[in-house]
């Protein structure tokens, strides 16, 4: 497979994917999964368990991700192929980690695939949130399957619209001033640190749309370069937008209005007095998951790709289209599994659980990158020492998952040790004649 920096796609003749992503394609992809999970669907639960402490506890998620995002950064440089983490693991741990962090990684983040379309449902025509959220899955599958380049056209207008209606939020909310009585910032959460930790892991949920960038790794253009410039650039916008918009609903709202508030935004502009435009932020919000939704597709859909190609999926899903190099029986399996899911079940009270699945995957990409030293080719790591940030990394991301509400962490490893059961039987009859050939899990 070639790769062509001159900003036209890469041919694929070996069947891999199709590599035309730039640095701004993936900027925008990474932006797309990050604001519309974080702003419309997490602020209030982080601050029920935070109280004043928000935005310590937004802090404490960003440094955390941060990590993370470093170290997925300079293992996607070593490593550039789809799968992300389960990639990461496989190669650097073992094909049980890699493994682990695939299942995680797709049960997790299909269940919040449908929470993101039962988001716009519920936005969009409240009452009939499940048959707008199946249509809106498989619309979003139809727009996947036209390739990746597509997407991340659809994902820039999205983004786009969505920031100009957040930047509008903060103007307003800001301008109306101390209404609300300021920003509270203090220590009286209802449960101290064990509560800003809660809000801590409840805002990692927000930050972990990079992820989507690392796992379109085998579509990217020269990944050694774009990957670690895009994942940090993604990240800063991301924890920029979220602090300006946690500080202007603070100074309208307050923290006990904000923790009460099922809409936040809507609920600041109307308190700042611009209740007319509450459609708008209603539509923005729409937008917001449906940019997610795109995202979360495409990143799960990658990961189903390669576990697919070694043998721990269907194989069947290991198809790329020959037209527009996607991996287009991945992407309308995941799409029908998440459009079922969406017209069946109402998960939106997902995002503990969701988060508890990808702190575990991340906790696997820190222990990964630990193996790289401290740093790869051209530097890369050098900046903050790559084994020290995989270390803060993966202690955070443990911390994390043990503050997240009981229910959500008892699901979370319930899944976790399912998929690990699943893996030992599958594996219990030792290798076949033969049954290494083509199987990265053989490695």
């Amino acid at each position: 497979m070639t790769n062509d920096v001159s900003g036209a796609p890469s041919s694929a003749p070996d069947g891999g994917l199709t590599r035309s992503l730039g640095v701004g394609d993936a900027v925008v992809v990474g932006l797309g999964a990050m604001v519309g999970a974080g702003v419309f669907a997490v602020l209030a639960p982080a601050a029920r368990a935070a109280g004043g402490a928000l935005l310590a506890a937004l802090a404490v998620a960003a440094v955390v991700a941060y990590c993370n995002a470093w170290s997925s950064a300079r293992l996607a440089a070593r490593h550039p192929s789809s799968g992300g983490t389960y990639v990461y693991g496989r190669e650097r741990l073992g094909p049980f980690w890699g493994y682990l962090a695939g299942w995680g990684f797709v049960i997790g983040k299909t269940a919040s695939c449908a929470a993101m379309a039962l988001t716009v449902g519920a936005y969009l025509w409240p009452g009939r949130e499940h048959l707008v959220a199946v249509v809106a899955v498989v619309a979003l599958t139809a727009a996947g399957y036209g390739g990746v380049r597509k997407s991340a056209r659809i994902a820039r207008v999205i983004v786009a619209a969505v920031l100009a209606v957040l930047a509008g939020v903060v103007v307003l909310c800001l301008t109306y001033g101390a209404a609300g009585g300021g920003v509270p910032f203090s220590w009286d959460g209802p449960r101290g640190v064990r509560g800003l930790l809660e809000a801590a892991g409840l805002l990692f949920f927000a930050f972990a749309g990079y992820a989507r960038i690392t796992t379109l790794g085998e579509e990217v253009r020269d990944p050694e370069r774009t990957i670690p410039r895009a994942v940090p650039l993604a990240l800063g916008i991301a924890l920029a937008v979220y602090a300006a918009v946690t500080v202007a609903a603070l100074s309208v709202l307050g923290t006990a209005g904000l923790a009460a508030s099922t809409a936040p935004l809507s609920d600041a502009v109307r308190a700042a007095g611009w209740g007319g435009l509450t459609p708008v932020v209603r539509a923005g919000a729409v937008l917001a998951a449906l940019g997610a939704l795109l995202a979360l597709v495409l990143g799960v859909s990658r990961t189903v790709l390669a576990m697919a190609r070694d043998g721990h999926l269907p194989r069947a899903l290991a198809a790329v289209h020959p037209g527009h190099g996607a991996p287009h029986r991945a992407e309308l399996a995941v799409g029908a599994v998440v459009a079922v899911l969406a017209g069946c079940v109402d998960l939106r009270g997902a995002i503990g659980f969701s988060s508890f699945g990808v702190l575990a995957y991340y906790a696997i990409a820190n222990a990964a990158a630990w193996t790289l030293g401290g740093g790869v080719g051209g530097g890369l790591g050098g900046r903050l020492g790559g084994r020290v940030t995989a270390a803060v990394g993966l202690a955070g991301c443990v911390v994390l998952a043990c503050a997240l509400p009981l229910a959500s962490a008892v699901a979370g490893a319930g899944v976790l040790a399912l998929g690990a059961l699943l893996y030992g039987v599958r594996r219990r009859p030792g290798p076949r004649a033969g049954s290494g050939a083509g199987s990265g899990a053989a490695r």
